[in-house]
């Protein structure tokens, strides 16, 4: 299991969210409190964000090393702020490889996509089904391995035949359809997602088989002023960590209004 961040809000330097708050993401990387699976995220990283003042495609930091171990990180995030980041920390799922290919954040133009979870027997099993409804944008835009950045695909695919489509509506429409594979295939698969297009975030905890990957959020702590944070732990003691419903997406937009909605 990954460990998964999104923050939205004023612009902040990456650190604040990354390292400053006593059970950050660096810290869960190597001391996680509800992964389910693994022991330790340190098979890569990666960080995206979106320009604080222009609107531009979206930039990610990647590196195989764990999350800790990257003497770059600490200079990049006093330097970078953002209003919208998210941020992974890979526990890889056996046979996978560790390459920048399959470290998370994954981008398309000015969406970033980050996932927690994993397809029970993923190249056994809905590797193909995944593939075979894609069209080529979607299918040729894939560069790893790993069932997350599939799961991206679909996501993609599922807004190139329609841009109108919403977020929401696209994430929706993807969980089903891995949900309704994964029924039909016999296995497994739990999706919490975080997405992003710099005006919005939007969230799932979602899982065929429960209990769902953990999966929290908070708004107007008073450590982040008029922000909403999304994490797999709560990052600090004391705030109004709000734990997302099973199979529920969670939509914040510009005026921080939290909508849910159950699957």
């Amino acid at each position: 299991m990954c460990r998964i961040l999104g923050y939205f809000g004023p612009p902040i330097l990456l650190d604040y969210v990354l390292s400053k708050p006593e059970h950050s993401l660096i810290v869960q990387s190597y001391q996680p409190r509800e992964m389910t699976s693994g022991v330790v995220s340190a098979d890569g990283f990666g960080v995206g964000w979106h320009h604080a003042q222009r609107d531009t495609d979206a930039f990610v930091y990647k590196n195989t090393l764990p999350i800790w171990g990257d003497i770059n990180l600490e200079n990049l995030s006093r330097y970078i702020e953002s209003g919208c980041i998210l941020a992974n920390v890979r526990s890889a799922t056996t046979g996978q490889s560790v390459d920048l290919s399959n470290c998370q954040p994954f981008r398309n133009q000015r969406i970033l996509f980050t996932h927690n979870g994993f397809i029970k027997n993923f190249r056994k099993t809905l590797y193909r089904p995944i593939r075979d409804r894609l069209n080529d944008t979607a299918y040729q835009a894939i560069e790893g391995t790993t069932d997350s950045e599939h799961i991206f695909a679909l996501f993609n695919h599922e807004l190139s035949v329609d841009p109108d489509l919403s977020l929401k509506d696209a994430l929706q429409t993807t969980l089903l359809t891995v949900s309704d594979l994964a029924t039909s295939h016999e296995t497994d698969a739990s999706l919490n997602i975080i997405v992003s297009d710099k005006h919005q975030l939007v969230a799932s905890r979602f899982s065929t088989k429960s209990p769902a990957p953990s999966l929290y959020w908070l708004r107007d702590d008073p450590t982040f002023p008029d922000a909403v944070i999304i994490a797999s732990e709560p990052m600090f003691a004391g705030g109004n960590w709000n734990r997302f419903p099973e199979n529920s997406i969670l939509t914040v937009g510009e005026n921080l209004d939290i909508n849910i909605d159950q699957l």
